[in-house]
């Protein structure tokens, strides 16, 4: 299921993806970006999940399924840099801008941002296209919350 998938999204000219695979790949980003601490950690999955379910209208065990199966995705992905680029030629930038918002709620989580979580993301919005104003007023509103 995976590797389809997969391949989809590091093919040179990849398609737009349905929405379903959209979803997954765009809930594996939360997850990466998660544990690019190396401390995966309970707050953040439960916002995680809260991310999910508001934004796609879905039961807590849809919530966890489609979790789980982003983290397995997200363990199977290419590098960062592949992922990404291969996400946004595959993903309206409406979806990719709020999904930075929905990164930095995820890295604001603990209350700790780390340097290995604000690099990442800031490398993630730029190769997801979301240009730098963007990025600034999604963290702002994510630090709101």
């Amino acid at each position: 299921m995976f590797g389809d998938l997969l391949r989809r999204l590091t093919q040179p000219d990849p398609p737009q993806l349905p929405d379903g695979d959209a979803r997954l790949a765009l809930c594996a980003l939360l997850v990466r970006v998660a544990r690019s601490d190396n401390d995966y950690a309970a707050v953040e999955i439960a916002r995680i999940d809260r991310i999910i379910a508001q934004r796609y209208g879905l039961s807590p065990s849809e919530t966890a399924d489609l979790r789980e199966q982003a983290e397995t995705l997200e363990t199977q992905a290419p590098d960062t840099v592949r992922f990404t680029r291969a996400i946004k030629d595959a993903v309206p930038y409406e979806d990719r801008r709020s999904v930075v918002e929905a990164l930095w709620t995820v890295v604001l989580a603990d209350g700790e941002r780390s340097q290995e979580e604000d690099s990442l993301l800031r490398l993630v919005a730029n190769l997801l296209g979301v240009n730098d104003v963007d990025s600034a007023v999604a963290r702002h509103h994510a630090a709101r919350k």
